[in-house]
C-alpha cells in the first residue's frame, strides 16, 4: 500500500458522484497557522492521509503517525497515533488523525506518516506568532 497524499486541513468531506464515484472535498489545506494566543499553546490540527491499495495485496494495514520536532527519526516525539485499517484492493481509503500538539515556542513540527513499516512520508506544520 502507499500514501498518495497527507495534508493538514481545516475541513474534510466525502460525497457521492455519478458512477458511482467518490469525491473528497478538502478545504483550508495548510502547512502553517497563526497561533490563537501566545505560546505555550496546544493545537489539534487535522491530518488527512489518502492511501491506495493495489490489486493483489491483502488490503489490511496499519497507519502510523508520529509527530516530531524534527525531520529525523530520532527527533523528539510529541504525539503518536496508530490505527489498523482495511481497504478493498484496487481502491483508496483515508485516515484522519487529530494530534494534540504542545508548542512551547513558535516553529515547526513534522508529521511522520507510514503504512506498516514502509518509509516515512513527512508533512511539515509551522506555528506562527499570533496575527
Amino acid at each position: 500500500m502507499q500514501i498518495v497524499s497527507a495534508l493538514f486541513v481545516e475541513n474534510f468531506e466525502m460525497r457521492e458522484a455519478a458512477g458511482p464515484s467518490t469525491r473528497i472535498d478538502m478545504t483550508g489545506v495548510m502547512f502553517s497557522q497563526a497561533s490563537p494566543s501566545p505560546v505555550p499553546v496546544t493545537l489539534s490540527p487535522h491530518l488527512v492521509a489518502l492511501i491506495f491499495c493495489p490489486e493483489g495485496q491483502s488490503g489490511s494495514g496499519v497507519f502510523e503517525v508520529v509527530f516530531r520536532r524534527g525531520l529525523d527519526e530520532d527527533s523528539e516525539q510529541i504525539a503518536r497515533n496508530v490505527s489498523p485499517f482495511t481497504v478493498e484492493p484496487g481502491k483508496f481509503t483515508y485516515r484522519l488523525v487529530k494530534g494534540e500538539l504542545d508548542f512551547a515556542e513558535y516553529g515547526q513540527i513534522f508529521a511522520h506518516c507510514r503504512v506498516d513499516k514502509d518509509p516515512w512520508h513527512i508533512v511539515p506544520f509551522t506555528l506562527l506568532p499570533p496575527a
